[in-house]
This record gives C-alpha cells, structure tokens and sequence, in this order.
C-alpha cells in the first residue's frame, strides 16, 4: 500500500525560502534609491512652499523672514512678522521629510540650504536657492550654492 504524500518536504521549503532571500536582496536596494528619491523630490515641493512663503511674507511685512520660524505657525496669538504662520510648523522648525532647511534672509533678499539630514541616506542631492526662485543642486555631500547645476 503506498502512503499518500503531504506537504512540502524540509528540503521544498529551504529551496523555496532561498529564491525569496534573493528576489529581496535585489529589491532592497532599488527600494532605497526609490525612496531617497522621493525624499528629494518632497524637498524641492518644500523649496516652493518656502517661495511662496516668502514673497507672501515680502508682500505683508515689507521685508523678506529671516529664518524659518518667521515664516511658521505662531506658538500663540495672532501670526504677525515673528511668525507669520505660512508655513507648517514641522517645515518650520527646519527639518521635513529627511532634510534640513536653513534659511537666511536680509534687507535684499534671502538664500535657502536644504540639505540631507544622512547623506545617502535621506538623499543623495543637497539644494540651494534664493529670492531669484530657481533651485541649484549638487551631487554629493558638499552643499549646493549660488554656482551649483540648476535643476531643470
């Protein structure tokens, strides 16, 4: 009388587990380069917001913010020129979504770094920009300046 078989033997299963091993061990690596992307491109979103922030700000106080606080919710009361509530309050406390933003501004005008929190971790890229409103960036761990790539 011959048994009827049931189940994988050990020796399936190992077999089986190995082809999974390795489909992950080439998926792991794209998945990061997609999601250091997407990190990227949510920076240069928040590079726009902060434009857009700053010439509302301009537009309302007669001067550009000179840090990102200005530009955020304020802690209470009415948002004025210390803190104009243009910007979320995450974007304005100077990291968002894997990036440090720094803003400097002055009588003429106003520059922003952006740059990863890990490099080539949370990006890959570093930005700068200023009120002229076009983004440079640089590849690599130096940040981007007045001189870097402009991002087309």
């Amino acid at each position: 009388m011959q048994r009827k078989r049931r189940g994988f033997s050990l020796m399936e299963l190992l077999i089986v587990i190995a082809i999974i091993l390795i489909i992950a061990a080439i998926a792991v690596p794209k998945l990061d380069k997609a999601r250091m992307y997407s990190t990227e491109m949510a920076a240069i979103r928040m590079i726009s917001t902060v434009h857009t922030a700053e010439t509302q700000f301009y537009s309302q106080y007669g001067r550009f913010a000179v840090n990102m606080a200005e530009l955020g919710p304020p802690a209470s009361g009415q948002a004025g020129p210390s803190a104009a509530d243009l910007i979320p309050g995450d974007l304005a406390s100077g990291t968002k979504s894997g990036y440090n933003f720094i803003l400097v501004g002055g009588p003429n005008g106003y520059t922003l770094n952006v740059n990863p929190s890990v490099y080539n971790s949370t990006g890959r890229r570093s930005f700068f920009s200023d009120q002229t409103m076009v983004i440079r960036e640089n590849w690599g761990p130096e940040p981007a300046t007045a001189n870097s790539k402009e991002i087309k």
